[in-house]
């Protein structure tokens, strides 16, 4: 049944004409008359009979025209609901991220006042699982390299943050720390620790070994960058480091690339209707606005970023 016409039929109930129903819906009493009978089709007994000249509803119909006006108000109340939770300001919003930007941007998020009530998740999928993970959280931090294929912009609403280049991290005391910029062929001979297949970065590696002309050792599949730098740091290989977003340490050095375009973008994933929700996009400004800072700070320094709460890689290390 169509709520229009059990609307309809309620009118005539309380007008007692179709020539008044008409009136007050704006439409000719012919039109009223067919969807009247539209709605007739979907009963098993009578909802209207003549009473003289006049159509007027039987009991059936009355009972129906009752039963409209609770499915009217009750339609009411739930787009009254679904308006104030789009517009409680308080509402929780969950935020979904890949460990480096979860170590960057949770924290202060979560020290920021006047924000919503957040839920975080960690979330290490491979790169073509992301999209997938804003069926569960209201934000996705997701990351993919620059040269890969872009997000399925049709399905989803995609806020680009960061382009964070990436860089090769080794111990201080190695061989290549002295060099300021390094080539593919400097560092294809070096063992390797690389992320699991699958995952963002591992494509850098693949386009070193192609530019090298051959195959890279990999010693570690290791995912989470903090355990990386340890690996770094106590010699067990080269591995690809954010820029920005990584606490390499002070045993730690980073080093660019410079023949291969090693970067990648950090952005926001979204369902479009989310961001109809006021708190949803209160959040998501401010994730913007941290971005922002550490683009910003990359800037000035030009050099990796390591975050305040760490101590800055001494002069001599560099």
């Amino acid at each position: 049944m169509d709520l229009h016409h059990l609307r309809l039929l309620r009118e005539l109930g309380d007008r007692g004409s179709l020539a008044a129903v008409a009136q007050a819906m704006h439409i000719t009493p012919s039109a009223v008359s067919q969807q009247l009978r539209t709605l007739q089709r979907s009963a098993r007994v009578p909802l209207t009979e003549r009473e003289g000249r006049r159509l007027v509803l039987t009991e059936a119909g009355r009972a129906l025209a009752a039963a409209a006006i609770e499915v009217s108000t009750a339609l009411d109340r739930a787009g009254r609901a679904v308006d104030a939770y789009l517009d409680d300001p308080a509402a929780p919003v969950t935020v979904a991220a890949f460990h480096s930007a979860g170590l960057a941007w949770f924290g202060p998020l979560l020290g920021r006042a006047g924000l919503p009530p957040m839920r975080f998740s960690d979330e290490d999928v491979p790169q073509a699982a992301f999209p997938a993970l804003v069926a569960d959280y209201d934000l996705v931090l997701a990351h993919r390299l620059a040269h890969s294929p872009p997000w399925p912009a049709d399905r989803l609403t995609v806020v680009p943050l960061i382009h964070e280049p990436l860089y090769v991290a080794m111990p201080a005391g190695h061989r290549l720390a002295s060099q300021t910029r390094l080539t593919a062929v400097d560092v294809a001979g070096e063992p390797w620790i690389c992320v699991r297949e699958g995952f963002p970065l591992e494509g850098v590696l693949t386009a070193i070994a192609a530019a090298a002309d051959r195959p890279l050792e990999i010693v570690h599949r290791v995912n989470e960058f903090t355990v990386v730098a340890g690996l770094v740091a106590a010699g067990g290989g080269l591995a690809l480091l954010p820029a920005y977003t990584s606490r390499p340490g002070p045993g730690v050095v980073l080093r660019q690339l410079a023949d291969l375009p090693a970067t990648r973008h950090i952005d926001v994933l979204t369902r479009p209707e989310t961001l109809h929700r006021v708190a949803v996009r209160t959040v998501l400004d401010a994730v913007r606005e941290l971005a922002a800072q550490t683009g910003q700070m990359a800037g000035r320094t030009g050099e990796p970023q390591v975050p305040a709460s760490e101590p800055p890689i001494p002069p001599t290390l560099k």
